[in-house]
């Protein structure tokens, strides 16, 4: 099976999914360099899938947002950003209600960010205030002075910014497909490598070998980082920690706590304690 078409495990088209449709701007050119889309996602609400000729760089202030490419799903909590590279397919939406602030990026005017790879990415402060200063000028802002000057200032921070690991590459073979389904869909799931694949009719070395040929990953390191993300939303909503753990398959909040702090760098309470000070951003 091509990996057209293979999105993060459990994941329908958004076209097929239950919620408000996230309108996509049609423009035939951005009115200057950096063209801001400030935005109020209801929950579930999606784009459909779209390509367009520039960069796009969307910051969470607050909820959780999924970018979802033919190649995998990026996963943004609060206070971080992704890159869609331009001419890419992908479609962006939340599974619970979201403020997102979006720029629109002309590569002709910033040519580094036609080689950015999709990625999320860290926001500083300072880049947080510059992306939201940005955001409040109007769209056809004087290509001169000191609101493009300002613009120029962001695109200096935004190439500057550091990576965060919110990305989960997808399989394309069948039966790994069919795996990660069940994966995403019963996150809990207690069966072994060896009985997982036994139940897809493989042996478990084969599952291991497909596993990363087609991922990079080892079978455990993908359960694991599946876990640990679909873990954000969950937690960013104001659920338990040990809810969260036991949902995720953990069977103690303390276990938990110390595979989110090894992957993240950083435990739960850390990873969401600078959400605060977006709270009180508009849409």
């Amino acid at each position: 099976m091509s990996k057209k078409g293979q999105f993060l495990p459990g994941a329908a088209r958004p076209e097929s999914l239950v919620g408000e449709p996230r309108p996509v701007p049609r423009l035939k050119r951005l009115p200057r360099p950096v063209f801001a889309r400030p935005e109020s996602l209801a929950s579930g609400s999606w784009s459909a899938f779209h390509v367009h000729p520039w960069a796009q760089f969307s910051y969470a202030i607050s909820g959780v947002l999924e970018v979802r490419t033919p190649q995998g799903s990026h996963i943004v909590p609060p206070q971080r950003a992704v890159w869609a590279p331009p001419n890419m397919e992908h479609s962006l939406g939340a599974h619970g209600p979201a403020l997102m602030r979006s720029l629109y990026i002309d590569s002709r005017a910033a040519p580094w960010v036609a080689g950015v790879p999709w990625r999320v990415l860290e926001v500083t402060p300072l880049a947080r205030e510059l992306i939201l200063a940005v955001c409040a000028l109007p769209a056809d802002y004087p290509g001169d002075g000191p609101q493009a000057r300002l613009v120029s200032v962001l695109l200096d921070q935004l190439e500057r910014l550091p990576e965060a690991r919110l990305t989960l590459p997808f399989p394309a073979e069948s039966r790994l497909v069919r795996i990660c389904n069940e994966m995403r869909a019963h996150p809990d799931d207690p069966r072994t490598l060896n009985e997982i694949a036994s139940d897809a009719g493989m042996a478990g070395r084969t599952l291991t070998r497909l596993f990363e040929r087609e991922t990079g990953l080892t079978f455990g390191q993908w359960r694991l980082s599946l876990r640990l993300l679909l873990s954000l939303t969950a937690l960013e909503r104001g659920q338990s920690v040990t809810a969260v753990a036991l949902a995720t398959g953990y069977e103690s909040p303390s276990a938990f706590i110390a595979a989110f702090k090894r992957h993240f760098g950083r435990t739960p309470g850390e990873f969401f304690q600078e959400t605060a000070f977006g709270r009180d951003a508009k849409p």
